[in-house]
């Protein structure tokens, strides 16, 4: 056959347009020509005089849905499993990026949108993540891109949300994380029981106290007054878990502007200390990567997927997309890939089953046999061994092996699921259809 010829389509036109606006923001850039949209310090500022002109918290009831918008924040609201939270995102509509730093909180049951605007908020992100844990949401990091792509902002700074008051706070860490956006953020839940006869140590707003009273007194009846209350205390708090990401910083190659760095480090947030600590790697960790997915299942972490983005010359980007599972032990910090097992087939199950059997006579059950046996279960149930032999069956072929009728207590089943009473209806009745 000849080869077929191709038609013109929009792919390379696509290509030449890029490659020209990369060529004149690298133009740009060597003039060191910044038009005002460009200057993210500037904008920021910006931002942040008009964020100080708000005095109080105030919530708009029954608003519109948000605007188009990716890489979001979605939580469930602690206080409420009926509310979501979400927080920042960014748009692009062809030609300008649009970053968002609002707060909105939708009523599952009522299916409602609340617009909610505070003093003191974070300066608009994206790529960020949240975690909630009890009356409060805690956001790190994430990306202020300018509305030509020309520039990109990464944060490291960590805020606190109080659910209740809907007042933002800005909690200044140490030891924290670099600035990155596209990284994951996990909670995990710990519990320890501990004797204690003051609860002064643990009122931080991070700690929950189940206190039962317990008696524990060298004396068999001390006086009333050297009676020292004593509690077995059941203490729970939340460690944070940060992987990954990627950030920009200033290139020193002529040929590209700014050069993109994968991360693969990981960082544990103790809220008793409110201390970054970096997670040493043990085990068989993932490479470096952003934009995955990761949750928590039991006493361990899992993580899939994610992209790789490597700069080009000309400030063109190649990505590579992974679809990688790993697992995170929380208790040892030890990673290990995990693979799915696939189901096994019909022959293996039965060869497995049947092979150390006999057939209750003393007899081996022969290969033969199981390959007929197997013959047979592929007939009667084509939709269950699909994936073991392939096999495809049409509702012709399918009818062909069901029998249309059945014998119960010495009488036969009729299509209308009653007994014939004679052998003439029996003659003279219409055989069931497959459909």
């Amino acid at each position: 056959m000849g080869k077929k010829t191709k038609k013109p389509g929009k792919g390379k036109e696509k290509t030449v347009i890029k490659t020209a606006k990369a060529e004149e923001k690298r133009a740009r850039r060597e003039t060191k020509k910044l038009s005002p949209e460009d200057d993210i310090d500037a904008i920021l500022l910006s931002i942040q005089k008009e964020e100080a002109k708000k005095k109080e918290v105030h919530v708009d009831e029954n608003v519109p849905a948000p605007s188009p918008r990716s890489n979001c924040t979605l939580n469930i609201n602690p206080l409420k499993e009926t509310a979501l939270i979400l927080y920042g995102g960014e748009f692009y509509n062809g030609s300008k990026t649009f970053v968002y730093g609002d707060l909105y909180c939708f009523d599952v049951e009522k299916l409602e949108w609340k617009l909610i605007s505070s003093p003191n908020s974070p300066p608009p992100r994206s790529a960020h993540q949240a975690v909630a844990w009890k009356n409060y949401l805690y956001i790190f990091g994430g990306e202020f891109t300018s509305p030509n792509q020309e520039r990109f902002h990464h944060y490291k700074d960590f805020w606190m949300l109080d659910l209740k008051t809907n007042q933002w706070e800005q909690l200044n860490l140490k030891g924290c994380p670099s600035p990155r956006s596209g990284h994951r953020m996990v909670r995990k839940l710990v519990s320890f029981t501990k004797l204690i006869n003051s609860v002064n140590p643990y009122s931080s707003f991070n700690i929950v106290l189940h206190l039962v009273p317990f008696v524990a007194n060298s004396k068999l009846n001390p006086p009333a007054n050297e009676i020292k209350p004593i509690y077995l205390a059941v203490i729970c708090y939340f460690q944070i878990y940060l992987y990954g990401g990627y950030s920009k910083e200033v290139s020193s190659d002529k040929n590209i502007s700014e050069k993109g760095i994968i991360h693969s480090d990981m960082w544990s947030l103790d809220p008793r200390t409110w201390e970054w600590n970096k997670v040493k790697k043990s085990g068989m960790p993932p490479g470096p990567r952003a934009g995955f997915s990761m949750c928590v299942h039991k006493k361990r972490a899992m993580l899939f997927g994610g992209v790789v983005d490597r700069e080009m010359e000309g400030d063109m980007i190649m990505s590579l997309f992974l679809n990688e599972l790993y697992g995170f032990q929380l208790d040892n910090h030890r990673w290990y890939p995990l693979e799915l097992r696939k189901e096994k087939s019909t022959k293996d199950k039965l060869k497995r089953s049947f092979e150390p059997k006999d057939n209750g006579v003393g007899e081996k059950i022969s290969h033969n046999e199981i390959e007929e046996y197997a013959t047979t279960e592929k007939v009667k149930n084509p939709v269950h061994h699909e994936e073991a032999g392939d096999l495809e069956i049409t509702v012709d072929e399918i009818s062909q092996h069901i029998e249309t009728t059945m014998t119960v207590d010495c009488g036969v089943i009729a299509a209308n699921g009653k007994p014939y009473e004679s052998k003439s209806d029996l003659q003279n009745s219409v055989p069931l259809e497959v459909c």
